[in-house]
């Protein structure tokens, strides 16, 4: 029975913090219909509504609200219990769950994941990749990964990238169609394809004019929220992006991209960090992943700086 109900109060956790049946379903390897079934015997049990359901969202009740603050330290508890078995075994072992932004996702830990799973088999990597900049605490994650600026002073940050290094760059195609700009004050008459933050802001285009850095305020026909699909529609020749230089490195070698103005970039900017909060400090497989990441310290090559930030 304390087993059954101790079920039941992980999966009404879970439903609060995805804001979703189906986000959390998936997340506890349920199917849909049979989480909703224990949220509702749990209600029945406790005789109180704990969530409002909506067409669009769940959200917790007053009643709800309450229980989850008594439940989210217990939880941590527990976890904390159960990952001190680690200590026992000769290799690290459970699951682990991370939120990071895209460009990271895809040129920083997809290379070296296959290494690192190999190395840990019994470690499970729960990823959620989002642009946002998320609360790991709320979200119950055990670590983040982010530009370091953004970065709440209270976690415990550790760098994973060097230096983040920006470009402008066109394609071959888009400058002989184009006059190609010799100072930042040129793009005015080009067409600059634009980043929106999750916030809704413009991403910065930043360049260092006279020692000092200055925003410049660009227009263009494209505005999009993902880098990748910026830099694509810039290999086509449809505009100048402004982009992390090696992400760019890649089609710059292979002559797809030009860099520009390449004497007018500001000076680097925040790496990468992986973050967390103390409570998971002496988690085992934490620990594995942060020193397996730091032992493979390499630039990230990701969508514009900020675009991770998700300022």
């Amino acid at each position: 029975m304390r087993g059954t109900r101790f079920a039941a109060l992980s999966a009404f956790v879970a439903v609060v913090e995805h804001g979703s049946f189906t986000r959390a379903a998936t997340q506890l390897g349920v199917s849909t219909g049979s989480l909703s079934h224990t949220i509702r015997e749990l209600e029945e049990n406790l005789g109180v509504r704990l969530l409002n359901r909506t067409t669009r969202n769940v959200a917790p009740t007053e009643a709800g609200e309450r229980m989850l603050a008594r439940l989210r330290p217990l939880l941590d508890e527990f976890d904390a219990a159960v990952d001190s078995v680690n200590a026992f075994r000769e290799r690290p072992a459970g699951q682990l769950r991370i939120t990071v932004p895209p460009p990271v996702a895809t040129f920083v830990l997809a290379p070296l994941l296959p290494r690192f799973l190999a190395q840990y088999p019994e470690i499970i990597l729960d990823i959620s990749v989002d642009p946002a900049l998320t609360d790991i605490v709320a979200g119950r994650y055990d670590a983040g990964i982010r530009v370091g600026h953004r970065i709440a002073r209270d976690m415990i940050a550790v760098r994973i990238t060097d230096d983040l290094r920006m470009n402008v760059v066109a394609s071959p195609d888009y400058l002989a169609r184009h006059v190609r700009p010799e100072t930042p004050q040129d793009l005015q008459a080009h067409n600059c394809i634009r980043l929106r933050f999750p916030s809704g802001a413009f991403s910065p285009w930043l360049f260092s004019i006279r020692g000092e850095a200055t925003e410049l305020d660009v227009k263009g026909s494209l505005i999009a929220n993902d880098a990748g699909l910026l830099v694509h529609v810039a290999l086509n020749g449809t505009g100048v992006v402004y982009v992390l230089r090696d992400f760019a490195a890649p089609f710059i070698a292979t002559g797809q991209l030009v860099p520009l103005l390449e004497q007018w970039m500001p000076p680097p900017s925040d790496g990468f960090f992986l973050y967390y909060p103390s409570r998971r400090q002496n988690l085992a497989s934490l620990r594995a992943l942060i020193d397996f990441l730091v032992a493979n310290q390499k630039s990230a090559v990701g969508a514009a700086t900020q675009s991770t930030s998700g300022k």
